[in-house]
């Protein structure tokens, strides 16, 4: 079970490093420049970019820093508690970001590569968490 959660911590630490460096620009004021992609500053600069005048990136530094905090306390209390929340918890993040790659790709008709990035990164945390539940099934 260490593995996976550790596996957590990285994914949601490299998730938080690509959401808090587009929440940083977005409060710079910067455009973010996309050099293999041609779609960061129509995604970035979208009406969908916030929710309630915050950027989308900020709250993706949040769920990333919640999930990266947790697992690191597992790691150090073992509390099955903060595994089942480990283990559904990523699934907000996953219907978040299927949501936001659909705008990027049918309404905004444009497609961020940092935002993809973080799109994998919620993919990645929700299968890791998802296998988390069939390890801890069979026990």
């Amino acid at each position: 079970m260490r593995y996976f959660v550790i596996a957590l911590a990285i994914i949601s630490f490299i998730g938080f490093l690509d959401a808090g460096y587009l929440a940083v620009e977005h409060y710079r004021g910067e455009i973010v420049p996309c050099a293999v992609l041609e779609g960061c500053e129509e995604v970035t600069t979208s009406k969908y970019a916030t929710i309630f005048a915050v950027p989308v990136a900020l709250y993706g530094v949040i769920y990333y820093l919640f999930i990266f905090l947790a697992s690191v306390y597992y790691l150090d209390r073992k509390d099955r508690v903060i595994l089942r929340f480990l283990s559904i918890f990523p699934v907000f993040g996953l219907v978040a970001s299927v949501w936001f790659v659909y705008l990027q790709i049918f309404e905004i008709k444009a497609v961020c590569l940092y935002c993809m990035g973080s799109a994998v990164s919620s993919a990645l945390l929700f299968l890791v968490g998802l296998r988390i539940i069939l390890v801890d099934y069979k026990k």
